[in-house]
């Protein structure tokens, strides 16, 4: 059976990323990071999730002692109540430097160790915060790199980089999350860590936007 990388964060993009590996056919490992977060939630619903699907998962541990972003320094203030028509013109403070290129790259290695095909990474372009490296001209160029980089593209055994989410909305990422059953209730998207969602950061006001888009209730907001 062929096998395939999923990068899980526990929010519902990488849960649906999952579900529709798995619905391709492929046998899925889950790769989770513990990246000095502002909170372990997220980490916990990821292994939940990939516990659910009947999933193998891996949890790495890295540390960013540099910072320089709000998820990763507390003495920054996370962004509250942005509009909605303002996300993606600019870099929040959110952003984590090179963050997806870090996790990538863990990927690709993992691939190669096991022989996986495929690294699946939820990202999409069209309801986002706007970081650098969620766009497909990223993803392109990092594949292109592993051509050249790794064992397994010198030797012909090309390792794809599949964003199966990029260009849709979050109502139609969550549409097609139902049709694969996937466990939104298991979801965590906050960037606070606490008993319910805050509603007002980025993450939330964007989850929030699919659902209401949808006129269906999150799981998450009882």
């Amino acid at each position: 059976m062929k096998r395939a990388i999923v990068l899980l964060s526990g929010g519902l993009d990488s849960a649906a990323a999952l579900f529709y590996a798995k619905s391709k056919g492929y046998k899925v490992f889950g790769l989770v990071f513990n990246y000095g977060q502002r909170h372990k939630k997220e980490v916990r619903q990821a292994q939940k999730i990939s516990k659910y699907a009947r999933c193998p998962c891996r949890l790495v541990k890295i540390s960013l002692p540099w910072k320089g972003s709000a998820l990763l320094d507390k003495k920054m203030r996370v962004p509250k109540n942005r509009r909605l028509q303002t996300m993606g013109r600019e870099i929040p403070l959110t952003y984590v430097p090179a963050r997806n290129i870090i996790f990538l790259s863990f990927a690709a290695s993992y691939a190669e160790a096991i022989g996986a095909q495929t690294i699946f990474i939820g990202a999409n372009t069209l309801d986002y915060s706007g970081y650098p490296d969620c766009r497909p001209e990223f993803f392109q160029s990092f594949a292109r790199a592993l051509k050249k980089g790794s064992k397994a593209g010198v030797e012909g055994r090309r390792i794809k980089i599949e964003t199966p989410l990029i260009s849709l909305s979050k109502a139609e990422i969550i549409k097609l999350g139902l049709k694969l059953k996937v466990p939104y209730y298991l979801t965590w998207s906050c960037y606070e860590g606490k008993a319910k969602p805050c509603g007002r950061c980025d993450s939330c006001l964007l989850r929030q936007k699919g659902f209401d888009e949808l006129k269906i209730r999150d799981p998450l907001q009882k």
